[in-house]
């Protein structure tokens, strides 16, 4: 009996414990895996969930994140500042900066007096344009390192120096673009050219008449002269229409859209591209703020 007791023992195998890690392979363990996840750009600061076997795989051997492609895939693809976006919002900054730096700078010059006067007024548009592109991301950076007096201070002399960029934008915009229609609108044209002629010759015809006394024909001649003179301003005004073609066929084409319910004036369309000519060179430092967002 005691033989066939012993005989239907089965003996189980015994797993083998493993040694437990020192605490240096262990630092030495994480180490790793944190060059591993920055060299992947895995982000750090989300929870990674692993099961109980992965975690004694990844505890074990060390093995990396980068390793599962469906790691990646989980996040969404790579991180922002390895896109190509950054980049061209950081070149669009650079270049608004340089092209409001250009526009501040002439208007500013434009005003001094002297040769003096104009390079002082020159240093302190362009010193003021650079702050303007430079502040908002160094009162960003502030912002995040909690130095809260710091970044504040940086966006209240960012205001100061947008506000002093976009006044002198406005003067640059506005003086150009007068001249341009003036320039236009005092051009010629063979409707124009036959105006003047007739009324040249009316007013020739009434002096004759009117000559010797106000009668009919004198009446009849400064009525002539009246209705060339209308006939001369219509033409005129034709001209002065075509000097700004752009604010005409805004004009147009919002009524077009709204079904003529809505039909701004001439003004209002200048306006709002004067704002915009204006406003954008001066925004090159909140595009290099979001350039620089990681």
């Amino acid at each position: 009996m005691a033989d066939d007791t012993s005989a239907s023992i089965i003996t189980l195998h015994q797993p083998q414990t493993k040694r437990p890690k020192s605490a240096a392979e262990r630092a030495r363990a994480y180490r790793e895996r944190q060059r591993a996840a920055k060299s992947s750009g895995y982000p750090e600061h989300l929870p990674v969930v692993v099961t109980t076997n992965a975690l004694s795989e990844i505890t074990d051997s060390g093995s990396e994140i980068a390793e599962h492609p469906q790691s990646k895939s989980a996040y969404g693809a790579a991180p922002f500042r390895h896109q190509p976006a950054p980049v061209f919002l950081q070149l669009a900054a650079l270049c608004l900066a340089v092209v409001g730096m250009t526009m501040n700078g002439w208007f500013a010059r434009s005003l001094g007096s002297t040769d003096t006067a104009g390079y002082l007024f020159l240093a302190v548009g362009m010193a003021a344009d650079v702050a303007a592109l430079c502040l908002p991301s160094v009162a960003s950076c502030a912002w995040t390192t909690r130095q809260r007096v710091t970044a504040a201070a940086g966006w209240c002399v960012w205001l100061a120096t947008f506000v002093f960029a976009v006044t002198a934008g406005i003067g640059f915009a506005s003086l150009n673009i007068s001249d341009v229609t003036a320039a236009r609108a005092s051009r010629s044209n063979p409707a124009v050219t036959t105006a003047n002629a007739a009324l040249a010759d009316a007013m020739a015809a009434r002096d004759r008449e009117c000559r010797g006394g106000v009668g009919r024909f004198c009446r009849d001649r400064e009525a002539a002269v009246v209705e060339r003179r209308q006939a001369l301003d219509v033409a005129m005004h034709q001209i002065e229409a075509t000097a700004d073609p752009q604010s005409e066929a805004a004009i147009k084409l919002v009524a077009w859209v709204s079904r003529g319910a809505v039909r701004p004036a001439a003004d209002d369309f200048a306006m709002l591209r004067l704002c915009l000519l204006a406003l954008l060179p001066q925004i090159g430092g909140i595009l290099l703020m979001v350039g620089k967002a990681k």
